[in-house]
């Protein structure tokens, strides 16, 4: 199986997806930016979600939580056809295709095995792209 992402003797991290992966990432990371900005309604809600168990966090920690998310996958987007991510860049990868895992589970009710099997193929698809580029990057961090 070809590696994705791999850190090279230099400290930073070559990437190594092909169009159709950048092409992917891009897509993520701007459907990110725009559930951060409200342009997405389906998404929007899903990343403003509180994390807590208990459902209540401080206001300026969902802020400052907001404001990292966008700013994080902005720069996805900026770096998205990189050859090589900085251990902060790649954070930022890492952190906004959580997110967007998170959100795609959500708003497809993937709460365990048997939903994402009884999902459509191309979610199924989306979840395992999503699966394997974290797996693969939080290897090399």
């Amino acid at each position: 199986m070809a590696r994705l992402f791999v850190r090279r003797r230099g400290g930073g991290i070559e990437v190594r997806l092909n169009a159709a992966g950048r092409a992917f990432v891009a897509a993520v990371a701007q459907r990110v930016a725009a559930a951060e900005r409200g342009d997405d309604p389906g998404w929007g809600p899903l990343l403003a979600s509180p994390i807590e168990p208990a459902g209540v966090e401080d206001p300026l920690v969902t802020l400052g939580r907001q404001r990292d998310v966008a700013t994080n996958a902005e720069l996805v987007g900026l770096t998205v056809g990189d050859d090589e991510l900085t251990d902060a860049e790649a954070w930022a990868w890492l952190s906004t295709l959580q997110l967007a895992l998170r959100a795609l589970a959500d708003e497809n009710a993937i709460t365990d095995d048997d939903a994402l099997a009884s999902s459509a193929s191309p979610i199924v698809d989306q979840v395992h792209t999503l699966q394997l580029m974290l797996f693969a990057l939080a290897s090399c961090l």
